[in-house]
């Protein structure tokens, strides 16, 4: 028997890498002989870096960048077997990188992920995937365009400092010296929002408050925005404004687009085609997925659904193991998920259930192939009821 197991984290407990260890020892406890593929997923967020690098037998290369606040940051990029560097944003420019009382969407900068990308280029790197979830930002992706040699002076001709507050004295752009490796390279940002840059879904007013944005600020954030969006209108023909996804990542996606060439993919489906995903499904006979929780929401862009769509496709039958699944996960099997287990069986406070996730998920996994040996028992010739 030949089982893929590509869950995702079960945020706060497992990695999607220790997740897919855990359903492994499940399975092998029912079925000892079965061949297992372990592909740990991430939709474009958090987990993004180590899922492809660890999922291919790729390679991580640490470097010292500046961080979101300007300050030196030790962030990594992975290189995997097809030459295709992986970097993950967060790590560069991220939230978590802020303590909660200097959070503030008008200085934080993109620059990191500029280096990040520079030093992919340096390694001879010509195929770049950046995962763009979880930014401290809100520049629009300017510090990373910086960071790869494009100029932004306000009207003095004085060159603009770090973060989105900036933007507001933004005259003119010049991309003269813009990192020219660029022009060879084929940069896909793996994302899974869908707002635009500016306005009342935009990237400011959605985001901008969990990065620690006041209302005032929010309204000065999106009016920067939205002349930047003009400048790159105006002076390189570039309208990005409108365009879904241009607003991830404090409008990142939008810098990225802008500059680099990027195009914008679901986060999910980038990584599935990363490491050649599609190409274990005609020899599989199941596959088991899964993450923290399975609901309505999962439909879209969650890894567990992103998966069940695949393999729908070559009509391999999935398993998708939730530590919650809620009320309304119904519209999941509608996209490829053929059961849905949860891995507790009894009430349990969260702390516990989230403490024990390892040996919990086991077991349902175990439970999942003990039911699957019972099926195929019954379903023995000679077994089936007349």
């Amino acid at each position: 028997m030949r089982i893929i197991v590509a869950p995702d984290s079960f945020k706060g407990s497992l990695s999607a890498v220790s997740a897919a260890d855990a359903i492994e020892r499940g399975i092998l406890e029912v079925f000892p002989d079965a061949r297992v593929f372990k592909i740990p997923m991430a939709d474009g967020g958090e987990g993004t870096l180590e899922t492809l690098v660890k999922g291919t037998g790729g390679v991580l290369r640490d470097v010292t960048v500046t961080g979101p606040l300007g300050e030196p940051a030790a962030a990594s990029y992975g290189i995997l077997d097809n030459n295709t560097a992986v970097i993950e944003m967060a790590l560069a420019s991220g939230l978590t990188l802020v303590p909660p009382d200097r959070r503030n969407p008008m200085i934080t900068t993109t620059y990191g992920t500029g280096e990040l990308i520079k030093a992919a280029l340096d390694a001879g790197c010509r195929k770049i995937v950046i995962g763009i979830g979880g930014s401290a930002t809100n520049d629009g992706g300017m510090g990373m365009a910086q960071a790869l040699g494009v100029s932004f002076k306000d009207a003095g001709g004085k060159e603009l400092g770090f973060g989105g507050g900036e933007l507001a004295r933004l005259a003119l752009i010049d991309t003269s010296r813009l990192d020219p490796r660029i022009r060879d390279c084929e940069i896909t940002a793996a994302c899974d929002v869908t707002n635009p840059l500016c306005g009342e879904t935009g990237a400011s007013f959605v985001y901008g408050p969990q990065k620690g944005a006041t209302p005032e600020m929010v309204r000065i954030l999106d009016s920067n925005l939205r002349h930047y969006a003009q400048a790159l209108k105006e002076q390189l023909g570039i309208d990005i404004a409108q365009i879904p996804g241009s607003g991830a990542a404090g409008g990142l996606g939008a810098g990225l687009m802008a500059f680099c060439g990027a195009r914008l993919k679901s986060g999910i489906d980038t990584l599935l085609d990363a490491v050649g995903f599609d190409n274990l499904l005609p020899d599989a006979d199941l596959v088991i997925t899964g993450e923290g929780r399975i609901d309505g929401q999962s439909v879209y862009g969650k890894v567990p659904v992103g998966v069940a769509r695949r393999a729908k496709k070559y009509g391999v039958p999935v398993i998708a193991i939730g530590g919650a699944i809620g009320s309304d996960a119904g519209p999941v099997y509608d996209c490829g998920v053929d059961a849905l287990l949860g891995i507790t069986h009894e009430p349990m406070p969260l702390e516990e259930a989230m403490e024990r996730a390892e040996e919990l998920l086991c077991r349902a996994a175990a439970g999942a192939m003990r039911i699957l040996a019972v099926g195929m028992e019954t379903g023995r010739p000679g077994r089936r009821p007349e």
